[in-house]
């Protein structure tokens, strides 16, 4: 997986923790690649402790003095018969560069670790040594280093966030895995940059599969391997409180994407929501608040890939995926392209924005003052900035002929007539599935770009 850049900075804290303890965090969601990363990191030159959180306190203590010993941290006689000593030993004594994963889970094992390790840092803070917090809870690993009633707050030099893996890197994995650019790009809509996905198909034999093939058989298939993921993954964030939240995400991902939009779906007033939109927003970072090249009338948006999948095509109707009723199912593929379209906004912005070197590139949108009522919105799937000059382009998922294209093209012409700061060095452009004309529609002036370029 590339992962240069995080091995790079892992490697820079291993550099500082030489002088002096060095504690650092990373978290990001379940299957973006920790804890591959991590012992990519390590690799044999480190101790990796994974913390369970279906153990006894007693019996995680036991295991992870065994890992001392593995690594003659500890004498084969001797003993940790308590939290404290354990980190004793750990801090003290002259060790490589420790991994605690899934950190988070002490909580729930034993909570009195935190403190046992405040205590640890600040008495050994003088001493060299790493040691890496990562955890998969966004919000929990969060408020365990941000939140000042906590006794790991301000203990921590350096936190960082893992986040998925980018187009570039996946159409390299697609590669691998003897994806055409299209199948790969359709997978990349619904997963996102998450390896685990791509490992997936690995692990099934599915490399060289039609994207639908493989969808059919990690998501969609009776006792599909990925058919409880997202349930998986948000009922661990959120433990019991789940049913407000599920409400939020669902009516996000079918459009309701203002507050009052969102309380409107659940049948309540917008005050009643607006703590729990925050809380997916800041504190789980489950959805982002998306604001408009111009203007100040943001939207919401779910940042997950699956997750917005799960809830735009599964969630509402989940008895008939559970039951994997024809109808249902037969529904589901239909409207495969769909999502894809939807998801395309997402898959051509990365690329025109690595592509272009774009800066400030957001989509936009807003009225058109004396249109008629139903015709009175526009909408422009990116606007950037490249140095003095502002670009606008057109995302379709679908293969364009010459007069397709300039038709597109038209219609984005006449839609930057209502930003209200008219560019100087204004040039629009497309980016779609496929292009026939495309060197054509180039030497015109535009910009053009398909699959082919990616």
């Amino acid at each position: 997986m590339d992962r240069e850049k995080e091995l790079g900075e892992l490697a820079e804290i291993r550099a500082l923790s030489g002088k002096k303890l060095f504690v650092t965090a990373l978290f990001g969601l379940r299957r973006v690649g920790k804890t591959r990363l991590l012992l990519e990191f390590l690799k044999g030159k480190g101790i990796y402790f994974f913390v369970n959180r279906n153990k006894t306190s007693a019996d995680l203590l036991d295991e992870f003095q065994g890992v001392l010993r593995q690594n003659r941290v500890l004498g084969e006689l001797e003993a940790v018969d308590s939290w404290d000593k354990f980190f004793e030993v750990l801090l003290k004594r002259d060790v490589p560069p420790v991994v605690f994963d899934e950190f988070q889970n002490f909580g729930f094992v034993e909570p009195a670790v935190f403190g046992i390790m405040q205590k640890n840092i600040d008495l050994n803070e003088n001493r060299p040594g790493l040691l890496i917090l990562s955890g998969s809870l966004i919000g929990l690993m969060k408020n365990l280093f941000r939140n000042s009633k906590e006794p790991l707050y301000g203990r921590i030099k350096r936190g960082f966030k893992l986040e998925p893996l980018g187009l570039s890197s996946c159409l390299e994995l697609g590669n691998e895995l003897k994806l055409s650019k299209e199948d790969l790009i359709k997978i990349y809509c619904v997963f996102g940059g998450y390896p685990k996905y791509f490992v997936a198909i690995e692990d099934f034999g599915l490399q060289g599969k039609k994207a639908e093939e493989i969808l059919d058989s990690l998501l969609f298939a009776k006792d599909a391997p990925l058919e409880d993921e997202v349930n998986s993954i948000l009922s661990q964030e959120f433990g019991g409180r789940s049913g407000t939240y599920y409400s939020i995400l669902e009516a996000i991902a079918n459009g309701n994407n203002t507050l009052s939009a969102i309380a409107g779906s659940l049948g309540v007033a917008p005050s009643s929501v607006t703590r729990q939109v925050k809380e997916l927003r800041d504190y789980f970072e489950l959805i982002e608040f998306e604001m408009p090249f111009e203007g100040k009338r943001g939207i919401y948006r779910l940042r997950h890939p699956l997750i917005q999948f799960w809830f735009s095509e599964i969630y509402r109707d989940y008895s008939g995926y559970a039951a994997r009723k024809p109808e249902f199912m037969q529904k589901l593929r239909k409207n495969l392209n769909t999502f894809y379209g939807h998801a395309f906004e997402r898959v051509a912005k990365e690329f025109a924005v690595e592509k272009l070197f774009l800066q400030e590139a957001k989509r936009q949108w807003g009225k058109i003052q004396g249109a008629k009522k139903g015709e009175n919105t526009y909408e422009i799937d990116l606007v950037g900035k490249n140095g003095k000059e502002t670009i606008a382009l057109e995302f379709k998922w679908s293969e364009l002929q010459e007069k397709e294209a300039f038709l597109a093209l038209n219609g984005l012409q006449a839609k930057t007539l209502h930003l209200s700061k008219k560019p100087a060095n204004l040039k629009i452009g497309i980016v779609a599935k496929k292009i026939l004309e495309k060197q054509k529609i180039r030497s015109l002036g535009f910009l053009a770009f398909d699959m082919d370029d990616f």
